[in-house]
C-alpha cells in the first residue's frame, strides 16, 4: 500500500513540476532558483554572524545584492551548459571526465569573477576595487571550488538530465553560497597593536644613544 501511494504521490509531482522546466519556463526557473538559493545562503551566513556579534543588525541590501547576482548567473549557467552538452556528447566515464575537466578550468573562475564584480558594483564599489577584492581572494576561493565542485558535477553530468542541471546546481550552492558570503565580506583588515605597560599606557621605544666618536685631547 505505501510502496504504491509514493509512487503516485513521485507521478503527481512529476506531472505538477513539470512545466517549469520545459521551454521559456526552464529559464525563468533557472533564474530565479539563482536568486532565491543565493540570497537564502547570504541568511543563513548572516545568521551566523549575528550569533558571533548579537547587536549586529542584518543586511537585508547585502542580501537583496546576493538575490540579484543569483538571478544573473542562471542564464549564464544555462547556456554554458547547453554548449557544454553540445561539444561533450554522450555520458561516457571520458566524457563526463572531460566536461567536469573544462567546467572547472574555464567557468569556475569566469564564474568567481562575475560574482566578486557583480557584488562589488551593487554595494557600490568600482570595478577596480571589485577586481582587487577578487584576486586578493582568488587562490582561496579556487581551491576550495576544487573541493566541492568536480564531484558534484561528476553527479550532475553522469545521472541528470540537462534540463535539471542549474537547478540541482542551484540547491548544491546553498552551502556554498553561505562560504561566497563569508568570503566576500570577510574583513580582512588586520588593526595594528600597540605594546603597552603595565599600566595601559603606550610605551615608545627609546632611541638608543648616539655613539660619538672620542676627541683627542689637545
Amino acid at each position: 500500500m505505501l510502496p504504491r501511494m509514493g509512487k503516485q504521490f513521485l507521478v503527481r509531482m512529476q506531472f505538477n513540476w513539470r512545466p517549469l522546466f520545459q521551454g521559456r519556463t526552464l529559464l525563468l526557473t533557472n533564474t530565479l532558483s539563482g536568486g532565491v538559493l543565493l540570497a537564502l545562503g547570504d541568511i543563513v551566513q548572516q545568521s551566523r554572524e549575528n550569533l558571533k556579534k548579537p547587536g549586529r543588525v542584518r543586511d537585508w541590501r547585502r542580501t537583496g545584492c546576493m538575490f540579484t547576482v543569483g538571478c544573473s548567473l542562471g542564464p549564464v549557467l544555462q547556456y554554458w551548459y547547453i554548449w557544454l552538452d553540445g561539444v561533450f556528447v554522450g555520458k561516457a566515464l571520458k566524457t563526463v571526465c572531460k566536461k567536469v575537466l573544462v567546467d572547472q578550468v574555464v567557468a569556475s573562475p569566469f564564474l568567481g569573477m562575475w560574482y566578486f564584480l557583480g557584488m562589488g558594483l551593487l554595494e557600490g564599489h568600482t570595478l577596480s576595487e571589485g577586481w582587487n577584492d577578487f584576486t586578493s581572494k582568488f587562490w582561496e576561493f579556487y581551491k576550495a571550488d576544487c573541493c566541492v565542485w568536480p564531484p558534484a558535477q561528476m553527479i550532475n553530468f553522469y545521472f541528470l538530465s540537462p534540463k535539471f542541471r542549474v537547478v540541482y546546481m542551484n540547491f548544491i550552492t546553498v552551502g556554498w553560497d553561505v562560504y561566497l558570503s563569508y568570503l566576500k565580506h570577510r574583513d580582512d583588515g588586520q588593526p595594528t597593536e600597540q605594546l603597552s605597560d603595565s599600566s595601559g599606557a603606550d610605551v615608545q621605544q627609546e632611541a638608543l644613544p648616539s655613539t660619538k666618536p672620542l676627541e683627542e685631547e689637545a
